[in-house]
């Protein structure tokens, strides 16, 4: 059903199989072309709506939208595209879209952002890709999108490769919650510059591997809240990544990061609370590297221990460490807490002789 009223067009429920667009008014503002049946978008397909300001393309069958759809719509201010069977946002899908308000991209089926989907895109306040299943972001998909107030990710990520957030310039939050990934890997962060707020919360992100965030530029706060994190290869954060602000608040670390693995060059606020760290032969390097900025006794009265059992959920500060021995040059994690070979020798020196004892 179709309704004109002065700029506006809603062709809801139309039963449409294609953009309608050569019987549409040149002068339209608002167009609504939800609940029809058309599977594609072609490139240009909006071609002559000059003055198009919101465009409601929610509910169809859309599986393809075709590189530069959305071309020639200078005053677009709002596009929504949500509950289709959208599976893939392609390359230059939504390239060189100005001074847009809101693209909304939520509860899809999309599993993949080609790399270049948004280029030549700016002054976004918001992109929405909440509700999809995007596990996996890939390199370069968000290359070439510039000037964006948030920019809000679905949970469930599994996969961020490197680079993926390369040429993304000038954010003011990125979110990137509820992921469950096994490693944050190398060159994840490089060639992002100019975020305000980079947020990596309430998610596993197994091991933080070394060179994560090298190569990403004037990150004002770099937030990493209530993650689970196996183990921290390195977290270097180098003056030229512009970090003013790191805050580490109620994460579990399952291992606690060797002597020179955190470097925070630059950094002029550290806010570390509420976080969990194996309370073993590590804690004193802990307690006295760059996460404690100084102060061990402030840093062990807000942070906790998360093992052994016997000290599991105590703060660091309850726990007389001085009883806990420090690592020698020799041992690893590997070998920690297994007996050293000197002892395992002597124990089976001791089996054979009793042994020879008994049946003698």
């Amino acid at each position: 059903m179709a309704f004109w009223e002065s700029n506006h067009v809603l062709c809801n429920t139309g039963g449409l199989n294609e953009i309608p667009v050569s019987s549409l008014p040149s002068t339209v503002e608002h167009l609504s072309l939800t609940k029809n049946n058309f599977p594609l978008i072609r490139s240009d397909a909006f071609n002559g709506l000059r003055n198009l300001r919101k465009l409601s393309l929610d509910g169809n069958n859309i599986s393809t939208i075709k590189p530069f759809a959305f071309r020639g719509l200078p005053r677009l201010r709002e596009l929504s595209i949500q509950h289709t069977p959208l599976t893939t946002v392609a390359q230059f899908a939504f390239a060189g879209l100005q001074n847009i308000t809101a693209i909304l991209l939520g509860h899809n089926k999309i599993h993949k952002v080609e790399g270049y989907a948004f280029a030549g895109t700016s002054n976004v306040r918001l992109l929405l890709l909440n509700s999809n299943p995007l596990h996996k972001v890939e390199t370069s998909a968000f290359s070439g999108l510039t000037n964006v107030e948030h920019l809000i990710l679905p949970a469930g990520i599994k996969s961020i490769e490197p680079d993926a957030f390369s040429g993304l310039d000038s954010v003011g939050l990125i979110k990137l919650s509820f992921m469950d990934l096994t490693a944050l890997k190398t060159h994840t962060f490089r060639g992002l510059s100019h975020v305000h707020v980079l947020a990596i919360q309430e998610s596993d992100l197994g091991v933080i591997q070394a060179g994560a965030f090298e190569g990403m530029t004037h990150v004002n706060s770099l937030n990493l809240l209530n993650n689970k994190i196996d183990s921290v290869q390195e977290l270097h954060l180098r003056p030229e990544s512009r970090v003013k602000v790191l805050r580490m608040q109620g994460n579990h670390l399952l291992e606690t990061p060797l002597p020179g693995a955190i470097e925070l060059d630059g950094v002029e606020i550290l806010n570390i609370q509420s976080n969990h760290f194996p309370c073993d032969c590590h804690i004193h390097n802990l307690i006295e590297g760059p996460l404690a900025n100084g102060s061990a006794a402030e840093f062990s009265a807000k942070n906790f221990c998360i093992s052994p059992l016997q000290y599991n959920g105590q703060t660091i500060s309850s726990v007389n460490i001085n009883t806990i021995g420090r690592c020698s040059e020799g041992i690893t994690r590997d070998n920690w807490d297994a007996p050293s070979t000197a002892v395992l020798k002597k124990f089976s020196i001791h089996i054979f002789l009793i042994t020879l004892w008994l049946f003698r």
